[in-house]
């Protein structure tokens, strides 16, 4: 099939409360990956990758960064039949509201839904990270005459607790969901797949629908979310498929599994791979200089474009965009964002005293196991270090979340600071 009549609608997210303080000043899709990227440039990849013309992101929360990063990134020229459309949450005569859920989402676009004229929806997540081929996932949803079909993954009985588990019957129907559950008798009824280590089908939040099944499901029900209120009301009435995806995926949902994903992108044999050269994954191009680095040590790192280091130790880290790190810095299983900027020097004189810090990593400072944001400030002779046990804290520079030290964006934390 030509996905030429396949609308993609990537929710855009809600507030990220998991991720703060990363999702303080922008939503969830917009937070930076892998040194380079944002999150949601894993599903816009894929969706060009399987040739889907017409993609729509719905958005909603302290989404500036997102809107600006996907003008700058994905505007379409004037000779290609597609586009790529923001769709706001936003004040009507029919509701006052944002967006109340997933399926709330998808009710409130519905004009512009009809509007594309796509015989089939696929509706995705802005932040999850997967490669998938979506043209296989619509033919199996056509093959199979489907009402809905339902991306899902198998996972193992201790994953279970914190997912919406569907059970298949033999033909790969749907026939019960669950979510979150807790009882081991009632995980053990659930079980589908052949695999004796996964052998539980877990829901990864991607649907694809015909269009005008979409829209007469989300006008019989009030619902507003897909996982909790419109798919189980259509197990009962739709035929409801499963689509088995095997390959990797994660939800980045703690701060802590974003910082263990995104440090696995600097290990020898990541479970991500982002040198895929038939799949490369799209992000904005900066036209930066290669990095420069005048001496130390590097293990296990990940270095993006446009960086200056002075003689460093660098372990097992991931040094974003533009990062500028000092003489004698040590940085062990730090995830480093980078900057959205360089400094120049009538700005560096200009700084409000002698001790204000430069802009980057200043000389002999010590980081292990912490989130550095971008734009971030960090004196001399710094240290931070990863503390077993670690409680949630939060001061004015710095906070703490899953035993992880995060230095938030635009964070300033003078010279000598011990945390």
């Amino acid at each position: 099939m030509k996905m030429n009549d396949v609308l993609a609608v990537i929710l855009g997210g809600g507030a990220g409360t998991r991720l703060y303080p990363l999702t303080r000043d922008r939503t969830k899709p917009a937070v930076p990956f892998a040194g380079k990227y944002r999150l949601i440039d894993i599903p816009m990849s894929n969706c060009f990758h399987a040739g889907i013309e017409k993609i729509a992101i719905l958005t909603q929360f302290k989404s500036v960064s997102l809107h600006r990063h996907i003008h700058r990134t994905y505007t379409r020229d004037a000779f290609s039949k597609g586009w790529v459309q923001i769709l706001a949450a936003e004040q009507t005569h029919q509701s006052g509201e944002w967006y109340q859920g997933t399926a709330d989402a998808i009710r409130k676009q519905i004009i512009e839904i009809e509007a594309a004229g796509s015989k089939y929806t696929l509706i995705l997540a802005g932040d999850h990270l997967y490669r998938m081929d979506y043209r296989e996932f619509v033919n199996h949803h056509i093959k199979t005459k489907a009402d809905v079909s339902i991306a899902v993954l198998p996972v193992s009985r201790d994953e279970a607790h914190g997912l919406g588990i569907l059970k298949l019957d033999k033909k790969g129907e749907i026939v019960e969901f669950v979510e979150k559950p807790q009882d081991p008798a009632e995980i053990a009824r659930l079980e589908s797949g052949d695999n004796p280590e996964k052998p539980l089908m877990a829901s990864m939040g991607i649907y694809v629908f015909e269009t005008k099944t979409l829209l007469k499901m989300l006008a019989d029900n009030e619902g507003t979310d897909f996982g909790r209120h419109i798919i189980p009301a259509a197990i009962n009435t739709q035929k409801v498929m499963g689509y088995v995806f095997n390959g990797y995926w994660e939800d980045i949902g703690t701060v802590r599994r974003f910082y263990e994903v995104n440090l696995n992108m600097a290990a020898p044999l990541p479970l991500f791979n982002l040198y895929d050269p038939e799949h490369p994954i799209y992000t904005r191009p900066r036209f930066l200089a290669g990095s420069k680095v005048e001496g130390g040590s590097f293990t296990n790192v990940l270095l993006a474009d446009g960086c200056r280091i002075q003689e460093a130790t660098i372990r097992n880290s991931v040094i974003g965009l533009r990062s500028i790190i000092g003489r004698g810095v040590t940085l062990e299983r730090t995830l480093v964002m980078g900057a959205d900027f360089y400094e120049t020097t009538d700005e560096i004189k200009q700084r409000p005293s002698p001790d204000y810090p430069n802009l980057g990593i200043g000389d002999d400072t010590v980081i292990q196991g912490a989130i550095i944001d971008k734009n971030a400030r960090i004196g001399r002779q710094v240290i931070i270090r990863n503390q077993p046990n670690r409680e949630n804290e939060d001061h004015d520079n710095w906070i703490s979340r899953d035993g992880i030290v995060i230095v938030p964006k635009n964070a300033v934390i003078p010279d000598g600071t011990v945390i």
